[in-house]
């Protein structure tokens, strides 16, 4: 294995004080973390029901997976979930949940066609840009053929996302994509983009009555989040 790179060490210091090191006045009013989890565990099960896939036939990959959070939302709904990370303090909070530590920034430690789901949230703003293309072809060669590949990300458009960003020690070399970026990407290693899906408009303490909303507005580009999803051809 190689030795620790900046970006590993890095999240191996954020790993204890992660929760306290995101934290942010506007992000902190909008929603707490399980909010921002759940959010987007329901944006991909609605996006999976829209195209007919049951999560229960599908192997799961979540690449970039941190402390788990959004495989322990998903682990039970999936046939297989597992991730993989750059940080070894990182994914040593990923108690019962299989996970592999990269070996390389731009490595998938899985096996060719192992997987019918890879999710990368909000992970590719932290990959330099010369990297992107790299782990886009890695990421989707262990895709199998009729596979997903879904970037979630921070929404540059969104003047709110803007200033969380900034503010954010985690984020201090973060370098947002947007949507057309990530799906050129996805393009460039052979897969299929299909139109982003934004979200993220309402906050959690009135999501319960006007949540509707969000479905809504799934097209406009305005949203603190988005998600780009692009298919493995058959």
């Amino acid at each position: 294995m190689s030795d620790a790179g900046p970006r590993d060490a890095e999240f191996d210091r954020y790993a204890r004080s992660y929760e306290e090191l995101i934290s942010e006045p506007a992000r902190d009013w909008f929603a707490g973390v399980d909010f921002f989890h759940r959010r987007k565990m329901q944006v991909l099960f609605e996006l999976l029901s829209r195209a007919t896939k049951s999560p229960k036939d599908l192997d799961w990959l979540d690449f970039g997976c941190g402390k788990g959070d959004l495989l322990r939302l998903g682990v039970e709904h999936f046939r297989s979930a597992a991730g993989c990370d750059l940080s070894a303090e990182m994914i040593a909070a990923c108690h019962g949940i299989q996970v592999k530590l990269q070996s390389t920034p731009v490595g998938v430690p899985y096996l060719d066609a192992s997987m019918d789901l890879v999710t990368a949230v909000c992970v590719y703003h932290h990959v330099p840009v010369e990297e992107r293309e790299p782990l886009s072809r890695e990421i989707a060669r262990v895709l199998r053929p009729g596979g997903w590949f879904v970037i979630v990300e921070h929404n540059p458009y969104n003047p709110v996302t803007q200033v969380v960003v900034k503010r954010s020690p985690v984020d201090k070399n973060a370098i947002l994509l947007r949507p057309r970026e990530s799906a050129r990407l996805q393009r460039a290693s052979g897969l299929t983009p299909i139109a982003p899906y934004y979200f993220l408009y309402v906050p959690a303490v009135v999501y319960g009555v006007l949540g509707g909303l969000e479905t809504f507005l799934r097209r406009v580009p305005l949203g603190g989040q988005y998600c780009q999803v692009a298919l493995k051809p058959a």
